[in-house]
């Protein structure tokens, strides 16, 4: 079970904020802004010499100080690669920091406008960087960051959320009989591939892409790991299938300027897509007793949800049974 699962951060007052900053030498100069974050807790202030920072403190107990630290380091190699990503603030260094039982790290702001998706030309420049990013991350493994699996993403998720309880009592079997359909389903299109891992951002959605001036800014390597380059793609399509199809045309074809893409791993999509379902659900519960869940997930607990999630994982095992995505241009 994750032992932070119970945790909330109602002791983090703005004092204890202030006060961790400051003993690191750093001086706000403004108010905390709190960015949009449940994981962990987020905020983007000024400091007396004019500069912008964020503060991230992680949730106790859900990395190690060593789990953490490897996500630092990496974001420091991918900058000296001249990869445009937030990387954290070295003092003395460090980059991790602890208060009061609280470790937290700082970085600066970086400004920018979200990204578009349909946007042609940014789904172009994204694609050059992921495959810049992917050729630097192929080069080793990560010792500490836990691996992307279907047990971690998909059974051990899956059996958290039927223990806890959250699922309404009168949509439980629907559910549950569903949900245990898809996870053998993509268990079963996993198991028949055979595919090399690398490290990965491992959320890479839009959100976690900022658009600058001088093109993408990446953010956000908390849920970085270890697993199938595919990965840090299949969250950029959108749309119907014809829709995808172009998208992905563009972004592989971006993608291997810098780096080979195993276009068989597009098997791996929905699959990838049915953990992370699983996984949501399961992170929602598991965060459930933490005030600021309740507070902005108030639909978790409505009947209404769950009937709208059997729906979404009956479509999702259709989805398992259809044919994947497939660039016969970039096949193997």
């Amino acid at each position: 079970m994750d032992n932070s699962a119970a945790f909330h951060f109602q002791a983090l007052t703005p004092d204890l904020i202030l006060d961790a900053i400051e003993s690191i030498g750093v001086f706000p100069e403004t108010g905390l802004l709190a960015l949009n974050s449940y994981e962990n807790r987020v905020y983007q202030f000024r400091c007396d010499r004019g500069q912008r920072y964020v503060v991230k403190f992680y949730r106790p107990q859900r990395w190690s100080d060593a789990q953490i630290q490897e996500e630092h380091d990496y974001a420091l190699a991918l900058a000296a690669e001249d990869i445009p990503i937030a990387v954290p603030v070295v003092i003395d260094a460090k980059t991790l920091f602890e208060f009061k039982g609280y470790r937290f790290a700082l970085f600066p702001s970086i400004g920018g406008r979200a990204f578009e998706v349909d946007n042609e030309e940014q789904l172009e420049s994204v694609g050059r960087f992921i495959g810049r990013i992917h050729q630097y991350a192929s080069k080793q493994a990560f010792t500490h960051r836990e691996p992307l699996t279907p047990q971690i993403l998909g059974d051990d998720a899956y059996h958290y959320l039927r223990s806890s309880g959250i699922v309404d009592q009168s949509m439980q079997n629907a559910f549950f009989t569903v949900v245990e359909q898809v996870l053998v389903k993509a268990k079963q299109i996993w198991q028949q591939h055979s595919f090399d891992t690398i490290r990965l951002h491992g959320d890479l959605h839009p959100g976690n892409i900022l658009w600058t001036p001088d093109g993408p800014g990446f953010v956000d390597l908390d849920d970085a790991r270890q697993g199938p380059a595919v990965q840090d793609i299949w969250m950029m399509l959108t749309g119907d299938r014809a829709q995808q199809l172009l998208q992905l045309d563009i972004l592989i074809d971006a993608y291997q300027e810098f780096c080979d893409f195993d276009t068989r791993q597009l098997a791996l999509i929905e699959p990838l897509r049915a953990f992370r379902m699983i996984h949501y659900n399961a992170w929602l519960a598991k965060r459930w007793q933490d005030p600021a869940f309740p507070m902005n997930f108030p639909w978790f607990a409505d009947i209404k949800y769950w009937e709208q999630q059997t729906l979404a994982f009956k479509e999702q095992l259709a989805a398992l049974d259809d044919a994947p995505l497939s660039l016969n241009q970039f096949n193997c």
